[in-house]
């Protein structure tokens, strides 16, 4: 008898057609192929032309974090898709500062064009047509950060925190149309962005004086390692299956038990 562990080989995404942001490295490569792997058609991008796409997905160069990119992009999913039945927003990301009063306005606006705005952006685009079909399913990709905000990444963590609130208030006006929203929060995840920002967070502690816990390299969750992008790509896939097809509005912290929840 064979055991199915993770759901890809039941190819239970058959038929579907899926957009996946960021999806040429990290948490947003392991997307993609699981999908593929699923049975999906997939459609991924990324602000430049890159060499990293996953075999098998279907690649268009877009600037999400702009009104331009993401009608460009909505374009080519039209075009190549003839559609979106899945939608995951992986983009984001962001660069501490020594403080909350160190961050500069344009920090601001780039943290919230690219962590939650090129989210309501696209999905404003997308999900008519999910609503004429009465079907579809959407997941945001979030961050465990929000559960502990910290200045050098409050313009972060606020754009997530307003990511997360827009995915309970979506979710709950699609339900009726049979399109579920959903939100995945990773914890630490050995990707290479995830790599540079921490190198990034701990000279800055070195410069401030702050205490390094928060970016110790050693630092590991209680479950003994750090998250791989698979990890946080099987509850993405889960999300976006017939298995999930009575959830909406949740939240789903995948950190290895770094932040406990009751």
């Amino acid at each position: 008898m064979t055991t199915i562990e993770n759901g890809s080989e039941t190819r239970e995404l058959a038929g579907k057609r899926a957009l996946v942001t960021g999806g040429t490295r990290g948490i947003g490569a392991a997307v993609v192929r699981q999908f593929l792997d699923a049975g999906a058609e997939v459609l991924t991008t990324a602000r430049s032309a890159t060499s990293t796409v996953p075999e098998g997905a279907t690649f268009v160069e877009a600037d999400v974090r702009t009104r331009d990119g993401a009608e460009a992009l909505a374009a080519a999913a039209q075009e190549m898709l003839g559609g979106v039945d899945i939608l995951v927003h992986n983009a984001g990301g962001a660069r501490p500062h020594e403080g909350v009063s160190a961050i500069p306005d344009e920090e601001w606006q780039h943290a919230l064009d690219l962590n939650f705005l090129s989210s309501v952006r696209l999905d404003s685009l997308l999900v008519p047509g999910m609503r004429e079909r009465s079907s579809g399913a959407i997941v945001h990709v979030s961050s465990s950060a929000v559960l502990t905000p910290v200045g050098p990444f409050l313009h972060y963590t606020t754009a997530k925190a307003a990511l997360e609130n827009y995915s309970r208030g979506l979710a709950m006006e699609l339900a009726p149309f049979g399109v579920r929203v959903n939100t995945v929060a990773p914890g630490r995840v050995a990707t290479p962005g995830g790599e540079a920002t921490r190198k990034q967070w701990a000279e800055v502690s070195a410069r401030t004086g702050a205490a390094p816990a928060a970016t110790n390299v050693d630092d590991t969750p209680p479950l003994g390692r750090e998250g791989q992008p698979d990890d946080i790509a099987h509850a993405v896939l889960f999300f976006v299956s017939g298995r999930a097809g009575w959830l909406t509005g949740r939240n789903l912290i995948v950190d290895g038990g770094e932040f406990p929840m009751g």
